[in-house]
């Protein structure tokens, strides 16, 4: 369907987590709730849901192997005073309510100290009402917009992951002034979708671009073939992917059959590893996109080198992804705060966090004051053909960086903090 104007549903806030659905809500009069003992003794839990099944999977997987590397580094490393840490790994399935479910339990019945994970736009806005309203820091690894606007953020809320706004502003920037004005938009119909679009939008105002068509898919499409040929009609120079995991596999695949990367540019502002290692050389030949992260930033950033080594020495020597190395920096950074506050006391480490440099894989980062948005570089990427490939994770070349900057981000008052 294409809709040139349609909206995403409203997002979960505070409030709503309260009356999230039937199908999984918050049970806030479980039979288990009682606040865990507040002693600073026994381990230190780290609460990490993700969605390991349904259509982002592997990347949450691979998020749960990297935030365990970081586990092992902090307790190799002797812990806090002796205090070793765990992480505590559940399946939200991807579903709001899940999620809620799956942290109310966390905090409440296994006693977790803090809270790192999610990877949905809409479902880590219930894990952050819920971590809320228990007073828990919740570092999310999962892009997202409006988790750091004022109704939604709040002192417990940090944003570890980049947002839409800087990912597909740094892609924009580079592809619109050399591609084309005529751009069209493919959207996965939620919040993840529409703020990559916005984002999009926002770049491409500075260069005058023409938006042809916006057609919406849903989430989890295995058929492209009613979106695409109306891509096809409106004959733009530039194609957004605004969509993720095998959404994103699956519609280049069938554009790819439909002859439509002779017809424009594809782009996509969270280019995937996995996906692209998945789907191959062909599928994503000429792709351009937006990271966090690639191995072979190791070349040149010492703190990537270190990063691989940990992983490799683990996975038969293969290197880490780029939503596994949010895994690694959402928990790591938050141990790193324990250790420099001394304590898990939740105000002393978010005193540590808020004034933390840090460089755990890709040189130095650090938290916005007004809404805890990590500020860090983003990478523009190409899919390398198959001929031009080392080996078999050398799936990519780094175009440009886009260096750390607030000045990429929206501005505190945009965000509505005074």
């Amino acid at each position: 369907m294409t809709s040139s104007d349609k909206r995403k549903g409203p997002s979960p806030t505070r409030r709503d987590v309260l009356t999230i659905g039937a199908a999984g809500g918050v049970l806030l009069a479980a039979p288990w709730i009682a606040r865990p003992a507040l002693a600073q003794e026994g381990p230190i839990k780290i609460g990490f849901p993700v969605p390991l099944t349904g259509p982002y999977g592997s990347e949450a997987q691979e998020q749960a192997r990297c935030a365990q590397i970081a586990v092992d580094e902090f307790n190799a490393a002797g812990g806090l005073g002796g205090r070793m840490a765990e992480l505590l790994v559940r399946d939200d399935k991807l579903k709001s309510g899940e999620a809620a479910t799956r942290t109310l339990e966390l905090i409440e019945k296994d006693g977790a100290d803090f809270i790192c994970g999610s990877l949905s736009a809409s479902v880590q806005l219930a894990v952050n009402t819920v971590c809320a309203e228990r007073g828990k820091i919740y570092n999310s690894i999962s892009q997202s917009d409006a988790i750091n606007e004022a109704g939604n953020f709040t002192k417990y809320t940090f944003h570890e992951a980049l947002n839409p706004h800087m990912t597909a502003g740094a892609v924009g920037h580079h592809v619109f002034p050399d591609s084309g004005k005529r751009v069209a938009f493919l959207i996965a119909d939620y919040a993840y979708g529409h703020e990559m679009a916005r984002g999009f939008k926002v770049a491409g105002a500075d260069y005058g671009i023409e938006v042809v068509a916006e057609v919406t898919h849903p989430l989890a499409s295995k058929d492209f073939s009613t979106f695409l040929p109306q891509i096809q009609a409106a004959n733009p120079d530039v194609l957004c992917l605004c969509n993720f995991g095998f959404d994103q596999l699956n519609s280049l695949k069938q554009a790819t059959s439909f002859g439509m990367k002779n017809q424009m540019k594809m782009i996509a502002p969270a280019l995937l590893y996995n996906q692209r290692r998945a789907g191959g050389a062909d599928i994503y030949s000429g792709v351009v996109g937006g990271t966090n992260y690639y191995w072979k930033l190791e070349d040149e950033i010492a703190s990537a080198k270190a990063f691989n080594d940990s992983y490799r020495a683990q996975n038969d020597g293969a290197p880490p992804s780029d939503y596994g190395a949010y895994g690694y920096a959402g928990v790591g950074v938050l141990l790193d705060a324990v250790k420099s506050a001394g304590s898990t006391d939740t105000d002393a480490v978010i005193g540590a966090l808020e004034t933390l440099k840090y460089d755990k894989y890709k040189g130095q980062q650090y938290y916005r004051s007004c809404d805890h948005q990590s500020v860090q570089s983003v990478f523009i990427i190409e899919s390398k053909d198959e001929a031009d490939m080392e080996n078999e994770y050398d799936v990519f070349r780094v175009l440009a960086t886009a260096s750390a900057d607030e000045g990429a981000l929206r501005s505190c008052a945009e965000l509505g903090h005074g």
